[in-house]
């Protein structure tokens, strides 16, 4: 079992989701489109799709959005398991007709996220209730894609995950964060402005833990779409 995933920048790689697919046997190959957007991609020969965060828009006239646009629409038609962090899970609403916009606020540290009624039996989500604390940094929303289930929601960000489908979700927040990730992306230059705007200052371990195995839990799960997804194909 293979996956695609797509990068934006260096820095805001799969973390905790690593672990998580490794564990269920589900290799993975790093696609920079931002520095080759006219590479060669044969989405036959993946089993899912990752697109991961950035500090890009999803409405940027750039080649390689619109390459990626293209790419997660092929491989919502071909039904196969698609998941995207942040800036992915604003592609992938793009990509199926919805519309990203800023949010009123940033959204960045610690923050929490509630879950709706349709969680408690979602693939991925099925058992969770009430609210988790998990890792925020954006600036930019999106409206759910059409025939969508409206997943979770936070008192900054109204749409903050959902799932198209039995195998299609965007996660605004991001649960694949170590504290390891969290310090770089605050010295990184192009998050320089964010950090400036914040009143209070994170702790990249304060909630690292419960993270880690949530985290554990909803990628281990989406690995389980893969194999699921690789073993409808391959039989008879």
């Amino acid at each position: 079992m293979h996956v695609l995933v797509f990068r934006h920048v260096e820095f805001e790689h799969l973390g905790l989701i690593a672990p998580a697919l490794e564990n269920a046997g589900v290799s993975y190959e790093y696609v920079d489109l931002f520095e080759a957007p006219d590479a060669s991609i044969r989405l036959d020969s993946f089993d899912g799709v990752i697109s991961m965060g950035g500090p890009m828009s999803a409405n940027d006239d750039l080649p390689f959005i619109e390459r990626e646009l293209e790419l997660l629409r092929a491989a919502v038609s071909r039904q196969m398991p698609v998941l995207g962090v942040c800036l992915g899970s604003q592609m992938i609403a793009k990509a199926l007709g919805a519309r990203v916009y800023k949010n009123p606020v940033k959204e960045i540290g610690w923050a929490p996220v509630h879950w709706m009624r349709d969680a408690q039996n979602d693939p991925l989500f099925r058992g969770r209730a009430g609210s988790d604390v998990v890792f925020h940094w954006h600036g930019e929303t999106f409206d759910l894609p059409p025939h969508a289930t409206w997943l979770a929601s936070s008192r900054r960000c109204k749409n903050q995950a959902f799932r198209v489908g039995s195998n299609v979700y965007g996660l605004q927040f991001h649960l694949e964060v170590t504290p390891a990730m969290v310090e770089n992306w605050m010295v990184q230059t192009v998050n320089r402005r964010d950090v400036a705007e914040l009143h209070d200052s994170i702790d990249p371990t304060l909630h690292a833990r419960d993270l880690r195995d949530l985290a554990y839990s909803v990628f281990g799960r989406w690995a389980l779409l893969v194999g699921a997804r690789q073993y409808a194909v391959a039989r008879p």
